[in-house]
């Protein structure tokens, strides 16, 4: 069943005023992303030619040790480490702006079928079956982006901010023994170096969580290969793909769609369910794309879970919500203590 009022054709016209609105600012964003992609793609190169340089001369010192000033081999390992750590920085803001400029051309083209699509639409906004008004399926969209944004805060506070805060503090120690104590600062740089690689390490497999660029360049069975491998190292959760049917390119909002089921699922089993064990299947049949993702964590009672504030903080009813948007069904099965399998399946053309 569905209506139309008055006050619901303002609200959609409105909706869609915003929407055009919204369309140029877009616009003008990926203009200015353009730009500095292009200033800081020049600001990488230069700073990769300068830490060679850098690096290079630090050599020379650590080759004359015994030789040459103090003072010397201070400079040279604080110009290594300054510029090492400038390059660290550009690098990453490239890395994230290149990450915009994608979303951003996602959501333009977003944006522009939105607008199409209306100039060919009469609204009839939804009702429940109460005969109260549905609620939009832009409100659910917002409320999981801020809920992902919220846990992406907290993972980001617990994580890479965290090792940052601790590489400062190992620096200061450095720089306040390297004129009494030379043998320990050593010491202290080889556990420095050590620490930036385990935090570059983190930072990327953060990166990787929120947009793993392998999706776009090699499609989402190498992804998925290599998301697992990260996946298993990184919880010491034992995960296991397996893939049937022939590999093949999907359309990328289907790529897009199978992977972040698999990642918001596995992320389930990992935090809430703390399983030990996940098995993935997929298969890529003709007609039909079928995945299925079990593990062996404490599971949860189905029926109440779906009908309850847990489906929202598992993400259950927008994961439905993603896969019947696309023409496909999927199926939960658990129950309190034997696991989780939740299998899906969407049309492969």
């Amino acid at each position: 069943m569905a209506v139309s009022t008055k006050t619901d054709i303002a609200s959609f016209e409105q909706f869609l005023e915003e929407c055009s609105k919204e369309h140029e600012q877009v616009q003008r964003e990926l203009k200015e992303i353009d730009l500095l992609i292009q200033q800081t793609t020049a600001e990488v190169e230069r700073l990769a030619q300068r830490n060679t340089q850098v690096t290079n001369r630090l050599r020379q010192v650590e080759a004359t040790l015994d030789t040459i000033p103090r003072e010397d081999i201070q400079e040279a390992y604080t110009t290594v480490l300054d510029t090492q750590q400038r390059l660290f920085t550009m690098r990453g803001q490239l890395e994230k702006l290149q990450s915009d400029q994608r979303n951003l051309a996602r959501y333009l083209d977003l944006l522009r079928n939105i607008l199409e699509i209306a100039d060919h639409t009469e609204y009839e906004p939804r009702v429940s079956e109460k005969g109260e008004p549905a609620q939009p399926l832009v409100v659910r969209i917002i409320e999981a982006q801020e809920r992902e944004r919220q846990r992406l805060s907290r993972q980001m506070h617990d994580g890479p901010a965290q090792s940052l805060t601790n590489l400062i503090l190992q620096a200061e120690i450095c720089e306040r023994l390297f004129d009494t104590d030379p043998k320990r600062t050593r010491a202290e740089l080889a556990n420095l170096k050590n620490a930036v690689a385990a935090t570059f390490q983190k930072i990327k497999g953060f990166i990787i969580n929120l947009r793993p660029m392998m999706l776009d360049d090699l499609g989402l069975v190498p992804t998925l290969r290599r998301y697992v491998d990260s996946f298993t190292e990184n919880s010491g959760v034992l995960t296991r793909l397996t893939v049937s049917g022939k590999e093949r390119r999907l359309a990328p909002y289907k790529e897009v769609t199978i992977f972040r089921l698999v990642q918001e699922l596995l992320n389930n089993a990992y935090e809430y369910g703390h399983a030990s064990n996940v098995q993935i299947n997929l298969d890529m049949g003709d007609d039909l794309i079928r995945v299925s993702v079990e593990d062996n964590g404490s599971g949860f009672e189905l029926s109440d879970t779906l009908t309850s504030p847990d489906a929202d903080r598992l993400g259950l009813a927008m994961m439905r919500e993603r896969v019947e948007m696309l023409g496909g069904q999927i199926h939960f099965d658990s129950s309190l203590g034997r696991g989780t399998k939740v299998s899906f399946e969407l049309p492969a053309s």
